[in-house]
């Protein structure tokens, strides 16, 4: 495959990307839409500390939930945990900070984050104590409002069906879910694609990530993911 735009490349060049003490926003939905061979990447490096950004923590040994029942992470941004039970158990020890917020907010937190936004206004959470006491309100139009910040991350790592190589993406079914939110939110972003292929052959209609939000791409070896395709 031709590296026009010099994307294109291997695991091991982009291993100097991550570091200890990161921010790391991944797409996926319990697993599925999770990059695996930059997840096994991750736990390869023998980064820590890090903050970790996306739905949920997945499983214990299946998406991001394996770096976290590693232990590699020191705080997460999600709208559940509740399918990796090590997630619970590490936050209710105290060994890991769980920032919980509500699915279609988060999402636009995210989605805020890669159009450059500060953040989002809403009213979900508004009469919970529980969630608004240390958030800002506003009155817009005679209405109150949370102030939810907008989300970005060092790098974020998304997974595609297919790739061409200025990064033009496209997704399966519901393994689209967050990645193209997460694609746009890092300051560099990275895909794992099952499959590259020569620019020009994705129809302009299919694509849903243009190239210009991606910064690496490299091809996926089908690590713990043949199932999705199936």
């Amino acid at each position: 495959m031709q590296n026009t735009f010099d994307k294109i490349c291997g695991l091991t060049d982009i291993t100097y990307l991550f570091k200890d003490g990161m921010s790391i926003m991944f797409g996926g939905f319990g697993g599925i839409g999770t990059p695996p061979g930059l997840v096994n990447l991750i736990l390869d490096s023998g980064i820590k500390e890090l903050t970790l950004i996306g739905n949920d923590t997945g499983f214990p040994d299946i998406g991001i939930g394996k770096i976290v029942t590693e232990k590699r992470a020191k705080k997460i941004i999600v709208s559940h945990i509740g399918s990796n039970p090590n997630a619970g158990k590490y936050m209710t020890s105290g060994e890991l900070e769980v920032e919980f917020s509500p699915q279609g907010t988060l999402v636009e937190r995210m989605r805020a984050g890669g159009m450059g936004l500060g953040g989002i206004l809403t009213d979900i959470g508004l009469e919970e104590e529980i969630v608004n006491s240390d958030k800002q309100t506003v009155t817009l139009a005679g209405k109150s409002f949370l102030v939810e910040t907008a989300l970005t991350a060092d790098v974020s790592i998304v997974y595609a069906k297919k790739a061409d190589p200025y990064g033009n993406l496209i997704f399966d079914k519901s393994a689209r879910n967050t990645n193209p939110l997460a694609a746009m939110a890092g300051k560099i972003t990275i895909v794992e694609a099952a499959e590259i292929v020569p620019l020009g052959t994705l129809d302009p209609e299919e694509v849903v990530t243009p190239g210009v939000f991606i910064d690496h791409i490299v091809e996926s070896k089908g690590v713990d993911w043949q199932w999705v395709w199936e």
